[in-house]
């Protein structure tokens, strides 16, 4: 990750406005439920302790606790999201995912949600997520596909950074197979359908898609495909 980049992360979490934005573009989702499919993944585990690094104001630590009953840990660089975290009655931690302040062999699942493609040193992340796993325990790492969002980038004209991504679709089971013994993927697939007002709110969470902004308004509702997988990854017992 360039410094370039990593400072844009800083700014993208500094505060969960940005955040809230992209998020209210799914609102109205159609088709696979990627979350849905993590949060099954992780009940197929039966964990009793789980981590999750990067998990953003904590939707999907909340559902595990509440769902799954389980003891939950939030990992968070952002001061903010850990507080938002906390506010849900998570115990959520400042720290980074390239150094973890647990012992070897803590929990028994790791969650990792669209975030490890913001890792400075993937390989050392994930190695410090199988450190911390148990013999058997299993990572369930989600990211999104170079097609995530297409009509998106074409209507600004741009090529998809996603592409860019350390961490997607096309290469997360390569990535993933360095750490851990086993590795499955479960895509989820469907569409977003977004009025000209969601287009820019989005367009105005990301930089890379400032041309939305000031374009001329759409008129018809845009069709925006979904694309995002869901990698089940066990260390070896």
């Amino acid at each position: 990750m360039s410094v370039d980049e990593t400072a844009f992360v800083r700014e993208q979490y500094a505060t969960e406005d940005r955040l809230r934005a992209r998020k209210s573009a799914y609102e109205n989702a159609e088709g696979d439920d990627p979350r849905q499919f993590a949060v099954e993944a992780v009940a197929e585990a039966r964990p009793r302790r789980v981590v999750e690094v990067g998990g953003g104001e904590g939707e999907l630590a909340e559902r595990l606790q509440d769902e799954l009953g389980v003891e939950v840990v939030g990992i968070d660089q952002s001061a903010r999201m850990v507080e938002l975290q906390r506010s849900k009655g998570i115990d959520a931690r400042v720290g980074d995912v390239q150094e973890l302040p647990f012992a070897d062999g803590e929990f028994d699942v790791a969650v990792a949600a669209w975030m490890l493609y913001h890792v400075p040193d993937l390989d050392r992340g994930l190695a410090e997520l199988a450190r911390v796993l148990a013999p058997g325990g299993t990572l369930v790492a989600v990211t999104n596909a170079e097609d995530h969002l297409q009509e998106l980038w074409d209507l600004a004209q741009r090529t998809t950074s996603l592409q860019r991504f350390t961490f997607r679709s096309e290469n997360g089971e390569q990535v993933l197979r360095r750490h851990f013994a086993r590795v499955e993927r479960r895509d989820a697939h469907g569409w977003l359908t977004m009025d000209d007002a969601a287009v820019r709110r989005f367009a105005g969470s990301w930089d890379a898609l400032a041309p939305l902004v000031t374009m001329p308004p759409i008129g018809e509702p845009l069709r925006v495909r979904r694309h995002s997988t869901v990698f089940v990854a066990q260390k070896a017992s």
